[in-house]
């Protein structure tokens, strides 16, 4: 198969590199990659949002499958134009994508179907927001940004003033422009916090292997919320018995509360968790591979990646035999000095090489290659991985990897893998 992959960043290069471990992967493109990537497939130059482009690259190519991994393409309807041209794509239609493009369409799907998630309420005004946030008086408050927002649009408030901050830079600044016209509060919860991907093919799910990742810049999970600093599976905390629960209370029940809605649900639907006092409650859903816990789930997966895509786009995954292995993976992000605010790029990286020639897998998300040289690009740089017998082996192991690498300014945490 021709197989082209939509995104360019280190969810995207640990997809291409599975998938390039299937003996039926004969050529992989990627649009746009990155300097890694390049290593593994052919980049095409165009955006992963540039829906005509795609397609008509695509057409060019004869392509047999194409794979859209990051969410904003989802949701803009990549998928329905390639079905349209009768090409095969991997990843949900855009009304189904709608369970991440819209948080309040998905706390309206979990009331209405009795999935367990925080209370809420949405509003479509500053002051009325504000209004119920002084009437509540509980915080810390949370309050989200309605649509897409790079994973950034949570803000959660410890009182009153941070609340009015963050409702007026949501939507009156418009900090994530159109998505926060709309917002929702919630109530805050407490409790360690999981992530369970999970493959779908519109009526059966088949969860892969928990991760946990870790949001905020620095150690201790302190600074700003980020798009991940890291990331390790399995969970500590991940029991069969939870696992048990949330098949029966979450995953099931949502895959079928989509079809129930004509949103058939195929591809990657990922749960983001928490475990309360109450038990186990939906944070957030994403319509697609998380970044970073593709980068230790995959790495685990034994069974051929291309064949579980085409048993989800088939209906077939009932059928599907999926294998894991049983140790443990861990990826620390290697990011620009400044991340997630102002950073500087351009600066070169050494010692990948090295890293790579004792076992540790580097998964490129912001890089450019140049002259056989690799260059940073981006606020998330690099994905330094490793498996192990268990966690504590691959924590080591990553970190070992970590030191061995060096660019200008580079930013990591010292404590992925440790809650």
């Amino acid at each position: 198969m021709k197989i082209l992959v939509i995104g360019g960043g280190g969810r995207e290069h640990a997809v291409i590199a599975k998938l390039s471990q299937s003996p039926k992967a004969e050529k992989i493109y990627c649009a746009p990659g990155n300097g890694g990537i390049s290593k593994l497939a052919e980049c095409a130059d165009f955006k992963a949002t540039d829906i005509k482009s795609a397609v008509a690259f695509a057409k060019e190519k004869n392509i047999d499958l194409v794979v859209v991994t990051p969410d904003d393409p989802l949701v803009l309807g990549m998928v329905d134009a390639m079905e349209k041209e009768g090409i095969r794509a991997f990843g949900p239609r855009a009304n189904a994508a709608i369970i991440e493009g819209s948080k309040v369409f998905s706390k309206e799907l979990m009331k209405k179907y009795g999935i367990p998630t925080a209370g809420y309420e949405v509003f479509t005004d500053p002051a009325g927001a504000l209004s119920y946030i002084k009437t509540q008086n509980k915080f810390p408050a949370v309050i989200k940004a309605d649509g897409l927002a790079l994973g950034k649009g949570v803000i959660i408030a410890k009182d009153l003033k941070e609340a009015e901050a963050a409702v007026h830079t949501i939507m009156e600044d418009k900090i994530f422009g159109e998505s926060g016209a709309r917002v929702v509060i919630e109530e805050f919860m407490t409790g360690p916090e999981v992530s369970v991907l999970s493959f779908c093919d519109g009526k059966t799910v088949v969860p892969m292997v928990s991760a946990q990742d870790h949001k905020r810049a620095f150690d201790h999970d302190e600074g700003p919320n980020t798009g991940g600093m890291g990331t390790f599976s399995p969970s500590r905390i991940y029991t069969p018995e939870i696992a048990d629960y949330c098949m029966e209370h979450i995953f099931k029940p949502t895959v079928a509360a989509m079809a129930s809605e004509g949103r058939e649900f195929r591809g990657v639907l990922y749960f983001g968790l928490m475990i309360t006092p109450d038990g186990p409650k939906v944070v957030e859903y994403n319509a697609r591979f998380g970044d970073p816990e593709t980068q230790v789930v995959l790495p685990r997966l034994k069974t051929d990646l291309l064949d579980i895509m085409n048993a989800c786009i088939d209906g077939t995954l009932d059928r599907q035999k999926i294998e894991w292995d049983d140790g443990a993976c861990v990826c620390i992000v290697m990011a620009s000095g400044g991340y997630p605010g102002k950073y500087e790029t351009g600066f070169e990286i050494s010692g990948i090489e090295d890293a790579e020639s004792r076992g540790i897998v580097v998964y490129h998300a912001g890089t450019r290659a140049e002259g056989g040289r690799f260059y940073t690009k981006g606020g998330r740089v690099l994905g330094v991985t490793a498996k192990g017998s268990d966690l504590d082996d691959a924590i080591k192991r990553a970190y070992d990897g970590v030191k061995l690498i060096d660019f200008k300014n580079k930013h990591f945490r010292h404590d992925i893998g440790v809650k």
